[in-house]
């Protein structure tokens, strides 16, 4: 139960890991969803949720769910039964919990030692997901125009080396600066996954009031606004709720955050044409099907609030009698998500492919010679 304890907020995190790191999944069903498949298929519904690269997804994030929520509920239920807490004879809660256990025991104090050794190895385990959501969102970044696209690199390995350099040499600088003490990085991490948290549950939400109807559709929107809204007051909470603890440097961090990422984008620098996003996705980050088409889709989108903010800043300058010109045109529409996707169709081709220019088929002794039609007129 303590060693469940110490990984059930670990299990937790492990969402967001798993959906940023659905892309590198394979595009097959589970063994358990083949046999059930082949053995109950009354439950079609059941296993057409589990199939696929999204289903391995679903089956790992329900794992977490259930996991992560039964030993959060143990960690908790011992740290009343025995009044100890985080700060507690200076150890944390899980430190504490796991002294109780084990000193009921002859030679307990070496075995807590070695579980907290076992303990440090694992949660620095558990670290390493923070590389792989780096690697699965600053590509992503880089496309739709928030981040420089000199920092996208993958080698032959499929590494991002640069964006996984970059995030590390970010957390050393971090941990220098608060001098170890990682508990400054809880509140931060708890607005980090809330405030997306909200946006998806708000996304799910319109998805519903769009293609559920009947029962479904109410109960769906239902259960996705309040979603979406127990995320955001958690988000409020962690700024507003906790402000002599230091929430107004969470406002102030995240408010600067926002500002530079507009900025980028705004800049020359966050500009992305199709061919640049094609260029980006699909060969500089070497990435195929229906992620792909995601992100190209995404990107668009993002040129397009780009362009909108562009024309907005114009004309509040033009209210002083300043004139300044959008320098670019307007950009491609981005369209229909399920047309772009091509959910019918995973294989298809990028449907940004009718923004490029077709390469002609090289010729042996090279491009023919074209001569000029002959004028009509002698005197010319």
């Amino acid at each position: 139960m303590l060693t469940a304890s110490m990984k059930g907020m670990v299990a937790l995190t492990g969402l967001e890991a798993v959906s940023n790191g659905v892309q590198f999944m394979i595009h097959d069903d589970a063994g358990i969803v083949k046999w059930g498949k082949r053995r109950i298929p009354r439950l079609h519904k059941l296993w057409d949720f589990y199939s696929g690269r999204s289903g391995i997804g679903r089956f790992v994030q329900t794992s977490f769910l259930f996991y992560g929520g039964i030993t959060t509920f143990f960690l908790t239920f011992f740290s009343l039964r025995f009044n100890v807490f985080d700060g507690t004879y200076g150890r944390t809660l899980v430190g504490n919990l796991a002294n109780i256990g084990f000193t009921q025991i002859q030679g307990g104090t070496i075995l807590f030692w070695a579980y907290q050794i076992l303990a440090v190895m694992m949660l620095s385990a558990a670290s390493m997901t923070a590389l792989q959501d780096a690697q699965a969102t600053e590509w992503r970044d880089v496309a739709i125009g928030e981040i420089p696209e000199v920092v996208i690199y993958r080698d032959r390995r499929g590494t991002f080396t640069r964006s996984v350099t970059i995030t590390f040499a970010a957390a050393v600088i971090i941990m220098l600066l608060v001098r170890g003490q990682t508990t400054h990085a809880v509140p931060f991490y708890s607005i980090g996954v809330f405030l997306p948290i909200t946006a998806m549950g708000l996304a799910i939400r319109k998805h519903i009031l769009e293609h559920a109807k009947g029962r479904a559709r109410k109960l769906g929107a239902a259960g996705a606004t309040f979603s979406a809204c127990l995320s955001a007051i958690v988000f409020l909470g962690q700024i507003f709720g906790k402000w002599e603890e230091g929430g107004w440097v969470r406002l102030i961090s995240f408010s600067i955050l926002f500002t530079v990422a507009h900025l980028l984008l705004l800049s020359p620098l966050g500009y992305r044409d199709p061919k640049q996003i094609h260029r980006i996705v699909r060969e500089k980050a070497h990435v195929r099907g229906a992620m792909a088409s995601i992100v190209e889709w995404q990107s668009l989108k993002m040129q397009e609030y780009r362009y909108s903010l562009l024309i907005a800043i114009a004309r509040f300058w033009q209210l002083f009698g300043i004139n300044r010109p959008v320098r670019y045109d307007p950009p491609a529409i981005a369209g229909d998500y399920d047309h772009a996707l091509h959910t019918d169709h995973p294989e298809a081709p990028s449907f940004l492919a009718q923004y490029l220019e077709k390469k002609e088929e090289p010729r042996l002794g090279g491009k023919p010679q074209e001569t000029a039609p002959a004028s009509e007129d002698p005197f010319s």
